[in-house]
């Protein structure tokens, strides 16, 4: 038995394994429940037991011979696996570099603002946390105004939340600089409205403001007349109707005739052929005098569009939560703008 024993461990010793098959073989053929060694183990059983002890030994031996061979040659096997998975292939084509893509809503803002650079404004921003001078009560707003409530307004604390306009910039700039000014100024804004389809509690807005001598509503009109023609084209109808805001007076909001139907009626413009895309006014001649210009002097007027709601026109957008999830299979449609 023990001669037996000894010869498998030469047999083991000299045995020539090249590649990680010959190795499964080797595994299967000596150290597998049905192999060679376990075979050797239930013929122990029946040896004498004065011989047992030398047997063992030699058995141990044997056991141990084998499971050495196998790991070492394992682990040199499993790298050279690892090395051809790795192995860059120089015959296969590269890989594709995808190019990103402007979001849909800074695409028309940035057209807006092109279109208003034309007749001459700058661009100026503002802080998304406002308190309510710059907010509030620097644009007439009454301490008893809706807005003021927290049903309509994200406070943070009782002086401090998160503007509910740009027209807030408009504040900043009057108390910071001197007629003649024209500006329009972009940004995001927040209320605090039930998100749906239609609406967000943040979306972005587009406010302009013009002070000057001897400004008038037909300054006005003819602003935004030509702000249409300049990004709808030719062939859409404006109209103006009477409205209100705290900050102008007298306040209009102006519609287009409907982008989808052109004027036919749809279920968008709710069959009614028009779809409100901003609101303006003439400045309230508080306004100008509590932020330090002479009403009696100058006059001017303020409008402010909601960028989202002409972003879903524009491109047939039905749902207005698809504009603040980032799906990229969305955002990809437009990478060539």
């Amino acid at each position: 038995m023990i001669e037996k024993l000894k010869q498998v461990i030469e047999e083991i010793k000299v045995l020539s394994i090249n590649n990680a098959d010959e190795l499964e073989v080797f595994r299967i053929k000596y150290l597998s429940r049905k192999g060679i060694i376990s075979d050797l183990f239930e013929l122990f059983k029946s040896i004498p037991n004065d011989q047992k002890k030398e047997t063992g030994k030699v058995m141990n031996e044997l056991k141990q011979t084998a499971e050495i061979k196998y790991n070492e040659l394992k682990v040199v096997f499993g790298d050279q696996q690892k090395e051809e998975k790795t192995a860059t292939d120089i015959s296969l084509p590269g890989e594709p570099i995808y190019l990103g893509s402007r979001h849909p809503i800074y695409i028309f803002q940035n057209k807006v603002l092109d279109v208003f650079r034309k007749l001459g404004f700058t661009i100026a921003e503002g802080p998304e946390i406002e308190d309510d001078w710059h907010n509030f009560s620097g644009l007439n707003f009454p301490d008893n105004h809706p807005a003021r409530d927290m049903q309509d307004t994200f406070f943070i604390n009782k002086d401090y939340s998160l503007r509910t306009h740009c027209t807030s910039v408009q504040v900043r700039i009057m108390e910071n600089q001197s007629p003649p000014i024209r500006v329009v100024m972009p940004g995001r804004v927040y209320r605090n409205e039930a998100i749906s389809a239609r609406s967000h509690c943040f979306f972005h807005q587009i406010d302009g403001v013009y002070i000057d001598k001897n400004v008038s509503f037909a300054d006005l009109k003819q602003t935004l007349y030509f702000f249409v023609k300049e990004l709808f084209g030719e062939d859409y109808g404006i109209r103006f109707r009477p409205s209100y805001f705290p900050f102008t007076e007298p306040s209009a909001e102006m519609d287009i005739a409907c982008i989808i139907c052109k004027g036919t009626g749809c279920n968008v413009c709710k069959h009614t052929g028009w779809l409100e895309i901003l609101g303006c006014g003439m400045i309230d001649p508080n306004v100008l005098q509590v932020n330090g210009i002479n009403p009696d002097e100058y006059s001017g007027f303020a409008f402010g569009m909601g960028v989202e709601r002409t972003t879903m026109m524009l491109y047939g957008i039905k749902d207005i939560r698809v504009l603040s999830q980032n799906d990229i299979r969305f955002l990809s449609q437009f990478s060539s703008q």
